[in-house]
């Protein structure tokens, strides 16, 4: 067997690896049927970005228009949410954009305990396998998972340390922004603090991947679960 016969794990090979996991995933999702939601729906709408963002944004559930077309934030909240986004410097397709809930509840009603149980894995895994440094949350539903006391009124444009090196940012949901004009002076004023956590985030890889620091996904000191290196107990 000659040397090129060895595979060499690469970060190309663990790119497509991702890849596959997320459209493994995505199918899933398209096909699930864990809640009554799935009667309903017309499509299940799994997420959408870079697949190595460094922000994910995660919301609420599908509306009308996203059911419809099968993406996230693509109705009148979504172009705001875009429109925001682009304001402070950063581009949609330079980030992930996913939901706490992947089907749409009927007449856009709030999603059911037994409805946000049944995707919560989804969610979990698709943080797992991109990764993200910052996750804002877009709505009360999602504000929860992070924020658990409190409401949005009082927590918006909060950041809050989540472990594995992570951080939370609070927001309204675009939606609801746009109903409020007081509500849309603090979305702007909250997403505008998103560029300098970006920039923290990019050095934090940075330094990750010259083994100066450890990267997303693992524990970090304050974490539960964090043993220091070489730190092997009795």
């Amino acid at each position: 067997m000659s040397s090129d016969d060895h595979t060499v794990p690469t970060e190309s090979n663990a790119d497509a690896a991702r890849e596959a996991a997320l459209a493994a995933l995505n199918a899933e999702v398209r096909d699930c049927r864990r809640c009554p939601l799935a009667t309903t729906r017309t499509h299940a709408v799994p997420g959408e970005g870079d697949h190595g963002a460094v922000v994910m944004f995660v919301g609420e559930g599908p509306g009308f228009e996203e059911d419809r077309q099968g993406r996230p934030f693509v109705g009148r909240s979504g172009q705001y949410l875009t429109s925001v986004i682009e304001e402070v410097g950063l581009r949609r397709a330079d980030v992930f954009i996913t939901n706490v809930v992947k089907c749409r509840p009927p007449n856009n009603r709030d999603p059911l305990p037994a409805e946000l149980t049944a995707c919560d894995g989804y969610l979990e895994r698709q943080i797992e396998l991109i990764n993200p440094r910052i996750i804002v949350t877009l709505g009360r539903f999602s504000m929860r998972r992070w924020f658990p006391d409190g409401s949005i009124t009082r927590i918006h444009g909060q950041i809050r340390n989540i472990g594995r090196g992570r951080v939370a940012l609070a927001l309204f949901h675009p939606a609801a922004a746009l109903r409020n004009p007081t509500w849309q002076t603090d979305f702007a004023r909250d997403m505008a603090k998103l560029p300098a956590l970006i920039d923290r985030a990019k050095r934090a890889n940075e330094a990750a991947s010259r083994g100066d620091a450890l990267p997303a996904g693992v524990p970090h000191p304050g974490d539960p679960d964090y043993a220091p290196a070489g730190d092997g107990g009795e």
